[in-house]
């Protein structure tokens, strides 16, 4: 027979009113005395009515993760430092991927609203008013990874976007790179991609360089689409480099070159973004702008948790990138 809450409190010597203090995390309760009750739990092996547990203390101990693209090593690697987290703290995950589907965006979290998760962390591919305003109707305890809102009114962990895409841009310049491609998001788009066109626009602009529309391919972040993408740009226009929003992007054009008999880096310099296991183990290994992944989940769902309990924290967590040179650049 399974133990219960009464078997507990009988073994620790303490009320029931005192395990229920413990399991739902109510700070009254000494140290001393908690240790005594988790020890009992331990040792009965007692396991909690989820159900009644949620209803009575309005928490299912449960945050929801929403992600735009399982396919991509990006997100899971998020994925894997939020959820250890989370596991330090007793919370379980949902996990919901939308494939860059803004409507499946906006179906997941009111999904999440339904399910009662008691936190949000949040990866849009792009944060429209409308989604914008959905969350601010369902007022949920939320933390964005990789990207912040435009008012900068939700809690978010992110590097400078703008600035890392300039300095990668820059250093293609003083290898003397002076016909530089981009493909990536354009600046319609509300995420993290559209920032680094910015960037790139900023480093060209800050060394006299022209804007061409024939070296800009705007699109999403996956190989197909930069195999395709550099093709489009080659048809119209002659270059010397190509900057890229997504590693899997400069993976996908490298192919196209590799297919076109262009070589990389002899003939064209490819710089990629975001520094993902495949970067280290594709030839050849792909220069790129290193942000720290991992990190990025362990320390949103780190600032979740105070705001799950009210004690709300808003500010942005501004992670550092590091210029992650290899072979897909040739030497300065």
């Amino acid at each position: 027979m399974a133990a219960s809450i009464k078997d507990v409190a009988r073994e620790a010597g303490v009320s029931i009113a005192t395990v229920s203090r413990v399991l739902n995390d109510v700070d009254v309760v000494n140290e001393e005395t908690k240790k005594r009750v988790v020890e009992a739990i331990k040792k009965l092996g007692y396991r909690p009515n989820i159900v009644a547990r949620s209803l009575k203390t309005q928490r299912t101990r449960t945050i929801g993760i929403i992600i735009p693209d399982i396919s991509n090593q990006f997100y899971p690697e998020i994925v894997r430092g939020a959820e250890d987290v989370a596991n330090i703290y007793d919370y379980n995950i949902i996990l919901c991927n939308t494939d860059l589907n803004i409507e499946k965006e906006m179906e997941y979290l009111k999904v999440l609203k339904e399910k009662m998760v008691d936190g949000v962390l949040y990866m849009s591919n792009s944060l429209e008013p409308n989604i914008l305003s959905l969350i601010k109707q369902l007022q949920f305890p939320m933390v964005l990874v990789e990207s912040k809102s435009k008012g900068e009114d939700i809690p978010s962990v992110t590097i400078d976007n703008e600035k890392a895409a300039y300095d990668g841009v820059t250093y293609l310049i003083k290898k003397g790179n002076k016909r530089i491609a981009y493909i990536g998001a354009g600046e319609d788009i509300v995420n993290a991609s559209a920032m680094r066109y910015r960037g790139y626009k900023k480093a060209l602009e800050k060394n006299n360089l022209t804007l061409d529309e024939n070296r800009i391919y705007f699109t999403s972040s996956r190989a197909r689409n930069g195999y395709k993408g550099i093709n489009v740009i080659l048809s119209k226009t002659k270059i010397d480099s190509i900057f890229c929003t997504s590693d899997e992007i400069a993976v996908g054009v490298i192919n196209a070159l590799r297919d076109n008999g262009i070589r990389v880096p002899e003939d064209i310099d490819v710089m990629g973004f975001n520094n993902v296991y495949l970067a280290s183990v594709f030839y050849p290994k792909l220069t790129t702008i290193s942000q720290p992944i991992y990190d990025m989940g362990s320390i949103g769902m780190r600032m979740l948790m105070p705001f799950i309990k009210r004690k709300i924290p808003f500010y942005t967590s501004p992670l550092k990138s590091i210029f992650q040179k290899q072979e897909s650049l040739q030497e300065l």
